[in-house]
């Protein structure tokens, strides 16, 4: 029997300098604008991520709120968040983004879905169908709208 796949991860190559595609990655307001799941309405609160320990809080399509504990940060590297109902705890699931230059003003992006400390039986059958589609959407709104900016 096949192990079930926790960690996905994909990567490209973005036509735009690595501090213009951290900004949009570590800026709240900016997620519904490149968010490939579709699951991003609004963002509730929350400025530009500085730093591990900050929490943006978002409303996702349903109309729920989450809140994004940041569990990872480098200015302009790395930035990664691990996501929970209003109020309470991270369930378990991290979103990561790493961002590193190619020369030129490019980039090489990888965006990463771990959801192997996943508690919340709840949000298990949406980790299941989370996958490299859904994260290469994301990568290609992200390159496109940093791409038509720079």
């Amino acid at each position: 029997m096949d192990e079930e796949v926790q960690i996905v991860s994909v990567s490209r190559e973005v036509a735009a300098p690595p501090e213009a595609v951290f900004e949009l990655i570590a800026t709240p307001a900016q997620h519904a604008a490149w968010d490939g799941n579709d699951n991003v309405a609004e963002v509730v609160h929350g400025d530009r991520v500085r730093a591990v320990g900050e929490v943006f809080a978002m409303r996702v399509t349903s109309g729920k709120v989450r809140d994004n504990h940041v569990v990872a940060f480098e200015e302009g590297r790395l930035i990664a968040w691990r996501p929970a109902s209003e109020g309470k705890d991270p369930a378990g699931h991290e979103w990561r983004w790493e961002v590193e230059p190619v020369g030129d003003g490019a980039s090489r992006v990888t965006h990463t879905y771990d959801w192997t400390e996943l508690t919340d039986e709840s949000r298990v059958e949406r980790a299941r169908a989370t996958g490299e589609a859904q994260l290469q959407a994301s990568l290609d709104r992200l390159a496109k709208v940093v791409e038509s900016a720079t």
